[in-house]
């Protein structure tokens, strides 16, 4: 059985290759949507798909048994807003800690809440620490989570906060301007936070094009992520997914 973080994403930061992951939100996980998408790319798929959301009223578990349907090869791995959203299907959850703000809740709260459930499910987890950048508006996981992102030109700041989050043990980075967001995470700050860390880096939010992710990618991240571009538009998802 393959361990999606020991199998592929170590060995590709490792190797300085880069990995494309497409979000998908299970509220907007149709069969339609997911053949529009498959049909789209032809014979190039996401290296991974992260499923999850900061709300979510649909079933996680229909998210992830269509996404399997249609990519049956990319591995998917749970993006929870909270511990309504896991499902043993998965091939991996990634385990998100909001180290960028304050709020308990999302620093141990729901990662107790969800223990117990996650042990049961013996299902892969992947220790992620999750930094909200400033994407030049208010996104859902600001909003719901109560957080305010590290303003974009407090570079320090964000490094400072990934190197702890490595010390504290997580095998990721998640660099996130947020769903929607105007604008992507600085170049300088990935670049800054890429040469501070030894761990995998995760690149999210505000990346519609595909200079924007070969801008992200140039800068040093080793994994970016589009959901809504997608979404918007499933007729770019092979332009989006080839830029590496």
């Amino acid at each position: 059985m393959t361990n999606v973080y020991n199998d592929i994403i170590y060995p590709a930061y490792k190797e300085g290759k880069h990995l494309f992951a497409m979000l998908i939100d299970p509220d907007k996980c149709s069969e339609e949507r997911l053949q529009s998408i498959k049909k789209a790319m032809g014979e190039y798929v996401p290296d991974l798909i992260l499923i999850g959301g900061s709300l979510v009223m649909c079933s996680t578990s229909d998210a992830v048994l269509t996404c399997q349907k249609y990519f049956p090869k990319t591995p998917t791995l749970l993006f929870p807003g909270d511990e309504t959203q896991l499902t043993p299907i998965a091939d991996a959850v990634m385990v998100l800690s909001l180290i960028s703000g304050r709020n308990p809740e999302y620093l141990i709260g729901q990662h107790v809440r969800a223990s117990v459930k996650i042990k049961k499910m013996g299902i892969e987890t992947i220790p992620t620490g999750y930094i909200l950048i400033d994407g030049g508006r208010t996104t859902a996981v600001q909003y719901i989570s109560n957080t305010m992102p590290i303003p974009r030109d407090k570079t320090e700041i964000a490094i400072a906060t990934a190197l702890a989050s490595e010390q504290l043990g997580h095998k990721m980075i998640y660099l996130e301007a947020g769903s929607g967001a105007t604008d992507h995470v600085p170049t300088e700050m990935i670049k800054a936070v890429r040469q501070s860390i030894d761990i995998p880096l995760i690149v999210g939010g505000g990346l519609r094009t595909a200079e924007d992710i070969k801008e992200v990618f140039k800068a040093g991240a080793n994994i970016v992520v589009v959901g809504s571009a997608i979404e918007r538009n499933p007729e770019i998802a092979k332009e989006l997914c080839t830029q590496y």
